[in-house]
């Protein structure tokens, strides 16, 4: 069953009152338009759409094409702290004001910016802002974004419902589960007022060393992952969220960072055609709302040196007129060091623009690059036309997204979707069918409760994600606990010392069996020394790898080891459950893992996974 139009938004209850409002605040404009424009309409509104386009100003319309960020919890009443950095950052105290200043069309929600507490008050932020914008003279509603990939990447948190991440769910296989996980995510964000998610990762991750990508991505196979990446963008949009595929061309193969640093990616264009370019077009074919762009150089693809966002060739002449796309194209953050190495922050929008971008995604000096764009434009370098191609395809999706007919989404929608009991049960269900079990010698799993009474639980503990419980020891040792063992958490951390290893070598001698946590480990990780030192003590232990799975191929020594994917508390959960033998192992690796004293050698192919 998908919602569609205002079935998630949590405001049939009384649609007439808020649509009165809506209308009345943009001078009778969007009424016009909401009376053509049903929730999902398509072409049929352009005319309408065309109709508003001309009553705007040429301010207004720059305006449209920014997707920014914003401080607080509240459109126009945040805390002191985050009226101060908006000051600092924007030049504006709230959302409120910088909807008014610069008539931005979209904004994007952070945790770090304050702007996801909890599902009632992102509702409430959500219909602040949107009254912020449909009150201004010819005001529009704004489309609110932000990256709820799930997994390690998500802005909402508990009580909402979170899923594992791509990697886990390309370990399940299932383009069932992919499709579940889109279309409740997908229910709960525009519950929110959130209507567009910068979601699924298309990238194909064939690079074990990519540190920004990994176990984003649902695998190294392109046509598994194209499967997984149209059944998810069927799920958002089912629900009425637009999804939005990136990072075109495929962020999959580099061992750099775009956030600090400007990748080149080697792929010749066969390479290209078979490796990256199959998910986005079967992103493509699904209907996909969005596409985002990377940060990063595909010289087989433009030789120019300039970054694909910035790559006419790449977005106009690849993405528009060879794959076909004519939806909305925005660029990944503009903050980042990748897009920002050759040209300065005044010349990157402009230049996206005249690439074929859409939306210029969070800009760090929004005055400079807004002000950048209406120059171009009064000096002849942007023509106006250009501007109008991208509203025009803005405004269409603001349309498909109901958001003229229904902007608000009160409260109501928050309690009846957000975080629900089958929703959660979902997410454990999908879960427990993505934990690859790689090694077990000597048929050590299930564990037995009975012969293994006591678990010392050791390991890892990183910054957990948004929203989740955390720490990965704690979260284990609570769910194996629950599940009639005798569990003891002991962080060790992501780099133990010497005497952190001693102390957890001697609370082992106290225990039955041993879990370790493991984290990205490295042949001179000393994670890896406290796992030989583990078993050195002749206790069973059983590691888990709570991020990328290669970490088996550190560990020849330890006699079962498991993949979760990731450390969030679904995954952890699930994890603990196939241990104590309360569900199978039924997760693949979506991924080679590669030998560790001969990268060349494959340890485990794509598809291995042990059983019970």
């Amino acid at each position: 069953m998908h919602d569609t139009g205002t079935g998630s938004t949590g405001n049939t209850a009384q649609p007439s009152r808020r649509t009165v409002l809506a209308a009345t605040a943009t001078a009778g404009v969007t009424a016009a338009l909401a009376a053509a424009t049903p929730s999902h309409a398509g072409p049929a509104g352009d005319r309408e759409l065309r109709s508003l386009l001309s009553r705007m100003t040429l301010e207004e319309k720059v305006g449209q094409l920014f997707v920014m960020r914003v401080y607080g919890h509240s459109a126009t009443d945040p805390d002191q702290a985050d009226i101060d950095a908006n000051l600092k950052e924007i030049g504006v105290r709230t959302a409120a004001e910088l909807v008014a200043k610069y008539r931005v069309g979209g904004i994007i929600y952070f945790a770090w910016a304050h702007n996801t507490r909890e599902p009632h008050q992102i509702a409430a932020l959500s219909d602040g802002i949107q009254r912020a914008s449909l009150g201004l003279p010819r005001g529009l509603p704004v489309l609110i974004s932000t990256d709820q990939e799930h997994g390690i990447v998500a802005r909402v948190g508990k009580p909402a419902t979170l899923f594992p991440g791509a990697m886990a769910v390309g370990a399940g296989g299932s383009r069932s589960d992919a499709r579940t996980l889109g279309r409740i995510a997908g229910r709960e964000l525009r519950a929110m007022g959130i209507r567009q998610d910068y979601s699924p990762v298309a990238d194909v991750n064939v690079n074990p060393a990519n540190p920004v990508i990994g176990v984003r991505s649902f695998g190294a196979d392109p046509r598994a992952v194209a499967r997984l990446v149209a059944a998810e963008v069927a799920g958002y949009q089912g629900s009425g969220v637009a999804a939005t595929a990136k990072h075109f061309p495929g962020h999959g193969d580099t061992n750099v960072d775009s956030h600090t640093g400007f990748p080149t990616i080697t792929h010749s264009r066969e390479e290209w055609e078979r490796l990256d370019a199959p998910p986005f077009r079967a992103a493509i074919a699904a209907g996909i709302d969005s596409i985002m762009t990377a940060h990063l150089m595909v010289p087989a693809l433009d030789d120019s040196g300039d970054p694909a966002t910035l790559s006419r060739p790449i977005l106009t002449g690849i993405l528009r007129e060879r794959l076909g796309f004519d939806g909305v194209v925005v660029t990944d953050s503009l903050g980042m060091e990748g897009v920002r190495t050759k040209y300065g922050d005044d010349r990157v929008p402009v230049l996206a623009l005249k690439a074929g971008v859409d939306q210029l995604l969070n800009p760090p000096d929004l005055d400079l690059a807004w002000n950048a764009v209406l120059t171009a434009v009064r000096e002849g370098e942007l023509t106006e036309q250009r501007l109008d191609e991208s509203i025009l395809r803005i405004l269409r999706l603001k349309s498909r997204l109901g958001l003229f007919r229904s902007p608000y989404v009160g409260q109501d929608g928050v309690g009846r979707h957000v975080g629900t009991r089958p929703h959660l049960a979902a997410a454990d269900r999908i879960a427990e069918r993505t934990t690859t079990l790689l090694v077990n010698e000597g048929r050590l799993l299930p564990l037995s409760r009975l012969r293994y009474p006591k678990v010392l639980v050791v390991g890892a503990d990183p910054l957990s994600p948004s929203g989740t419980t955390g720490p990965p020891t704690g979260v284990l040792a609570g769910a194996l606990s629950e599940l009639g063992f005798s569990a003891t958490a002991l962080s060790t951390g992501t780099a133990p010392s010497a005497a952190t290893v001693a102390k957890a070598v001697a609370a082992a001698g106290e225990a039955d069996a041993v879990l370790v946590a493991t984290y990205n480990v490295t042949a001179t990780s000393s994670q890896k020394t406290l796992v030989e030192q583990l078993v050195a003590t002749g206790r069973p232990v059983v590691a888990v790898a709570i991020r990328n799975p290669y970490d088996v191929a550190h560990l020849p020594s330890v006699p079962a080891c498991l993949a979760a994917y990731s450390w969030t508390d679904v995954e952890l959960r699930a994890a603990a459950r196939v241990i104590a033998g309360r569900v199978e192992p039924r997760g693949k690796l979506p991924v080679a893992v590669r030998r560790a004293d001969d990268p060349e050698q494959v340890l485990y192919p794509i598809g291995h996974g042990l059983s019970y």
